[in-house]
């Protein structure tokens, strides 16, 4: 069995997650996070069950330090902010696998994320192994362990657990910490640790809510062809009211309202409680709780358009820019083959989108956030080179 240096050994993790350690009282989780305070690194991951809720619902918390695997019972614990002081502790790498729902948990259940964060998955990928590799892959290459098949949809709110879940829970934390030592030996030898330690705190930063206020959420809706102001500060207006009330009753959107049935009530803009229930978009209780509330949105929205004009939904990129993205892609394939990284991770369509709408009205073009960082001089000033290079230069008139 792979060992580490350092404690962390495999064999000694692996023989506790077959009987790990239950944290169920505050007390005992005050205890645990001040010896792991000490740590320069521990492993997390959490189970959780997404239904009808608009935020996860806490089912488990693993943690594995440098001698044991442990399971945090988020149903008993009622003062989680021992741990959020171990998130958010500096001194400490937090070592996860695809963390960003992960992310949005700690960030919502106890307020935290963990940073510094390293992401097994991300980390992979800037080491060549592999773009988006799952644990079951990256366990079997870094440690040669065959990790048995998940229990993704268990019910993680069931009281007790079966061995099974138990088992399959405390080994997803027993690996990682010698995967992310290995890992971060390759990235070291690659001059890449702190590429990816970028990019792991670029995942924390996008995992919070951008918009809680739901007014930037109707530029999804890019199927619609909206040119009236009043129509579409309606649409803005709508979704921003669901989004809040997803947040406030803590429901999945399509539980407040689908977004067909948005698109059929901007469509169809009724004017009054008797034409919205004629349209039979909604269900008898939604019109009851919602129903004068939307009616209150339309009719209002002509002042709402007046008092803060929304912003043109931002359409795909149209095809006349076809050419300058194919020319952008190629570029990216090319640097991401001699560089022997994914192309994936090197360079993502939508920011190359963003790269070519970003055109000002002098005719300079800008990186965006998503191409600054350690991308800048790897990747973004050529495409920002290659960009300008392919504009259309202007005439100069010849003297006769």
């Amino acid at each position: 069995m792979t060992e580490t240096s350092q404690g962390f050994q495999v064999g000694e993790l692996e023989q506790s997650a077959h009987q790990p350690i239950w944290i169920v009282e505050d007390a005992a989780l005050r205890q645990h996070c001040e010896e792991w305070s000490h740590l320069s690194m521990i492993a997390l991951d959490t189970e959780f069950m997404r239904v009808d809720t608009f935020y996860p619902v806490p089912g488990l918390i693993q943690v594995a330090d440098e001698k044991a695997c442990y399971l945090i019972d988020p149903l008993k614990i009622t003062d989680m902010s021992p741990l959020a002081r171990i998130l958010t502790n500096t001194s400490i790498i937090k070592v996860l696998h695809a963390a960003s729902e992960d992310l949005e948990l700690f960030r919502h259940h106890c307020g935290a994320v963990p940073e510094p964060l390293l992401d097994t998955q991300v980390a992979a990928a800037f080491a060549g192994w592999g773009f988006s590799m799952g644990l079951q892959r990256i366990v079997e290459k870094a440690l040669q362990i065959q990790l048995g098949k998940g229990h993704t949809r268990s019910d993680w709110l069931q009281r007790p657990l079966s061995q099974e879940q138990i088992l399959y829970a405390a080994l997803d934390v027993a690996y990682l910490p010698a995967i992310a030592k290995q890992l971060t030996h390759e990235l070291n030898e690659l001059g890449r640790y702190d590429w990816m330690i970028d990019e792991c705190q670029a995942l924390c930063l996008s995992s919070r809510d951008q918009d809680p206020e739901g007014l930037t959420y109707y530029q999804r809706f890019t199927q619609l062809n909206i040119t009236s102001p009043v129509t579409l500060a309606g649409l803005r207006d709508v979704t921003a009211w669901r989004e809040q009330t997803c947040r406030a009753r803590n429901l999945c959107r399509p539980m407040v309202l689908r977004n067909e049935t948005i698109v059929a009530l901007i469509e169809a803009w009724p004017r009054g409680f008797k034409e919205l229930c004629d349209l039979h978009l909604l269900r008898a209780q939604q019109l009851k709780q919602d129903g004068g509330t939307l009616i209150a949105i339309l009719k209002q929205a002509s002042e709402s358009a007046e008092r803060n004009p929304p912003e043109p939904i931002r359409l795909p990129l149209h095809v006349y820019n076809s050419d300058k993205l194919k020319r952008l892609k190629s570029i990216g394939k090319e640097i991401a083959k001699k560089e022997k990284i994914a192309p994936e991770l090197l360079v993502r369509r939508r920011d190359l989108e963003k790269l070519i709408n970003s055109r000002d009205d002098q005719g300079r073009y800008h990186l965006p956030p998503s191409l600054l960082g350690w991308r800048k001089p790897l990747i973004g000033d050529q495409l920002l080179t290659a960009l300008e290079a392919l504009e259309p230069k202007p005439e100069v008139l010849q003297e006769t």
